[in-house]
C-alpha cells in the first residue's frame, strides 16, 4: 500500500526533478524522461510491464519509482525512510550511501517542509 506520506515524497521529486511540469519533459542531456526524471536502465531495473514512453505519465512514472524502490531498498519504503527512498532514487540501489546524493535530499525535503507549512 502506497501511504500519503509516500506519495508527498513522490510529488516533491516531480517538484524537484521538473518544476512540476508533466509530459515528455527530457532531462540529463536527453536520458531521462518525464515528471520523474526516470532513464531507461532504471525503467528496465524496476522491471515494470510497460514501455519505456509511458514513464512519461505521472501514474506511469511513479509506478516506476515504486516498483523501483521494492526491489532496492523494500525496507526504506515500508519504513518511508524518505530521505533513503530519495537518495536511491538519484544515485541508484546504493545512492543512500554516496555522498553526492544529499545535496539531492536537502532539495527534496526542502519542498518537503514547504509543502507542510501549506
Amino acid at each position: 500500500m502506497i501511504t500519503k506520506k509516500i506519495l508527498l515524497l513522490l510529488a516533491a521529486i516531480w517538484v524537484a526533478e521538473t518544476g512540476g511540469q508533466s509530459g515528455a519533459i527530457l532531462g540529463d542531456g536527453g536520458k531521462s524522461l518525464g515528471p520523474l526524471q526516470i532513464s531507461r536502465a532504471y525503467h528496465k531495473d524496476a522491471g515494470v510491464p510497460f514501455p519505456y514512453e509511458w514513464v512519461s505519465e505521472p501514474e506511469y512514472a511513479a509506478r516506476t519509482v515504486i516498483a523501483y524502490w521494492k526491489r532496492w531498498c523494500p525496507d526504506a519504503l515500508r519504513k518511508e525512510d524518505l530521505q533513503t527512498l530519495a537518495r536511491v532514487h538519484n544515485g541508484g540501489p546504493n545512492g543512500a550511501k554516496k555522498k553526492a546524493t544529499l545535496p539531492y535530499w536537502h532539495k527534496v525535503q526542502k519542498i518537503l517542509n514547504r509543502e507542510k507549512g501549506n
